[in-house]
């Protein structure tokens, strides 16, 4: 666990988790197909990985020159992601702050699905982060974290899978689905815990 990590969490703080938890519930919101994203288990899941390997920046290029490179080359940083996220966080706080006069997690919801479109949209802007960039990357580990197998920390109760009628291991279902074929299948999905 980080030094600075809020009980139970291994790298995010709480004012991390809060953000988080805010912008997660805004990009996912409970609705009549599924919980909402934090009730999924995505921010342990965004903690888990930001906390791991991949969040310390193994295997990533960091060295420079880190260019704004064209969008087919993804982002060029030389920050880890865990910093990218902590550093991304902390900028769409002080535009959130500039802008509305409060933290995002403070807004009601009408204004933080404005402020998450402008971040998408680049027109939010403050000095050393791109906010589009790291709304990029929050909306693609949000959505990491909703569908990727529960023995991640996510899709708690396979939710994102039940909501889209995935059965989960694939492999495992292709006698089923072969003989289903141009019929509904609809059997419970499993995880790579229900396996192990």
């Amino acid at each position: 666990m980080a030094e600075d990590a809020a009980p139970g969490r291994l790298t995010l703080t709480e004012r991390e988790a809060g953000f988080l938890t805010a912008a997660a519930d805004t990009l996912i919101p409970a609705d009549a197909l599924s919980p909402a994203a934090s009730d999924c288990g995505v921010i342990d899941f965004i903690d888990r990985e930001l906390a791991g390997p991949w969040g310390q920046g193994a295997h990533l290029y960091r060295d420079g020159p880190a260019a704004k490179g064209k969008p087919e080359q993804g982002p060029q940083s030389v920050l880890a992601p865990r910093d990218f996220f902590r550093a991304g966080i902390e900028a769409a706080e002080a535009w959130t702050h500039a802008a509305h006069g409060r933290g995002f997690a403070q807004l009601n919801e009408s204004e933080r699905r404005d402020a998450l479109a402008a971040m998408e949209a680049g027109r939010a802007v403050i000095a050393d982060i791109d906010l589009k960039e790291f709304f990029e990357a929050l909306l693609a580990i949000v959505m990491e974290g909703f569908f990727a197998d529960p023995i991640h920390g996510g899709n708690r109760g396979m939710a994102g899978w039940r909501m889209l009628n995935y059965p989960g291991l694939p492999a495992d279902y292709r006698t089923a689905i072969r003989e289903s074929r141009g019929k509904r299948y609809d059997a419970q999905p499993r995880s790579i815990g229900d396996l192990s």
